[in-house]
């Protein structure tokens, strides 16, 4: 009998990016400490992961990741921002953008600092009620040095593409330090004083020192209607004069990359400082002389640097986890003790009311080592 030969069933080509795009979460899947933030008014990471809000007095705003995307081109979130409380005449030094900020040792091989200093290219989709000229920026944290474009949303409630190249800077000494901290910062602008708009905007690398008036020359205001919307989504930084497809990474391996700057106990979908007890940590240890239940904890990944740590009771309280010991239980004072975040742990504290004594103490944590 003739046997018949059974094909193997076929792999699935899942292929690993090769990091074309300089940025992490530029199409803004990734939204760990919440899908939307409303009266935002002060500067912080308040939803989509890596994209960082810088408000001086310019309006009051909410902030979302929506599945409002351009069609048919594979993107299923962005990120928006819905004008709340207006600001239409902007004080001189007012100003509202989101970034995202680069590690130097992520960007050594753009040459910064040499006759071989890469240009690089920003494409992004981009939709916003308000028409009219917006700027981009480059900041060179190392070198204090700037750089601005600028392009212009020519239809009102459309997606539009945009692409703009930035000259690379081959002045002596601005290059970027080979280190962890930030280098390279990418600058979306909502609106601007005078402080920002009075003088020549910066089309080329710039001392920031006297040069501050031509960092967003021509910005429309966005902050000057409750009825204006702003999203952005398909967000890619790459070296080079050429705008590539956007480098599409799983789920996971997104995800995976953000880690690095903030983890969570909480599920995936919980917001920070929700009241569950699904995902929160419990730990068993014995308490020390000064009444100290001291334990180390596992991280996901290792962390940039050594993180600012934020703990809740599975309640949602602030700064406690609870306790139990024989005879007695109750809330913990939590403190973070100390850590290697670059070999995967931390160490912490809590306060149970005596010495030399079993214990468990329970909580959740996030921890954040953001630049």
């Amino acid at each position: 009998m003739a046997l018949t030969r059974i094909p193997a069933p076929a792999i699935a080509d899942v292929r690993e990016p090769n990091f074309r795009n300089i940025l992490i979460n530029g199409d803004m899947q990734i939204a760990q400490r919440a899908t939307s933030t409303a009266s935002i008014t002060s500067s912080g990471y308040h939803t989509i992961d890596r994209w960082q809000t810088s408000i001086t007095n310019l309006g009051t705003w909410t902030q979302s990741q929506d599945t409002d995307v351009p069609s048919g081109y594979g993107f299923a979130k962005s990120l928006k921002m819905d004008c709340t409380t207006a600001d239409a005449s902007p004080a001189a030094a007012d100003a509202l953008y989101i970034r995202q900020i680069i590690e130097g040792q992520n960007v050594q091989y753009l040459k910064y600092g040499t006759s071989s200093a890469q240009s690089l290219t920003v494409s992004f989709w981009v939709k916003a009620v308000k028409t009219g000229t917006n700027i981009v920026e480059l900041y060179n944290n190392d070198a204090v040095k700037f750089i601005s474009k600028s392009y212009t949303i020519s239809s009102s409630n459309t997606w539009e593409k945009k692409t703009l190249t930035f000259a690379g800077d081959t002045g002596s000494g601005d290059g970027f330090d080979n280190d962890n901290a930030a280098s390279l910062y990418l600058h979306f602008y909502f609106g601007s004083g005078t402080d920002y708009t009075s003088g020549t905007l910066n089309t080329s690398w710039v001392e920031a020192s006297g040069n501050q008036t031509g960092r967003a020359v021509g910005q429309v205001n966005h902050a000057d209607s409750t009825s204006n919307n702003f999203w952005i989504t398909g967000i890619q930084l790459e070296a080079g004069s050429v705008a590539t497809d956007f480098e599409v990474e799983t789920f996971g391996q997104n995800l995976q990359r953000c880690l690095r700057y903030f983890q969570k106990t909480y599920d995936y979908a919980t917001a920070p400082g929700t009241s569950t007890d699904q995902g929160k940590l419990e730990m068993s240890s014995t308490s020390e002389g000064g009444n100290n239940a001291i334990f180390s904890l596992s991280l996901k990944v290792p962390l940039r640097t050594t993180p600012t740590v934020t703990f809740y009771k599975s309640d949602g309280t602030l700064a406690t986890w609870t306790y139990g010991r024989s005879g007695a239980s109750g809330n913990a004072s939590m403190t973070a003790y100390a850590g290697r975040y670059g070999q995967n742990y931390l160490i912490f504290y809590g306060g149970v009311g005596a010495g030399w004594i079993a214990c468990n103490l329970a909580g959740h944590y996030t921890v954040s080592a953001e630049l």
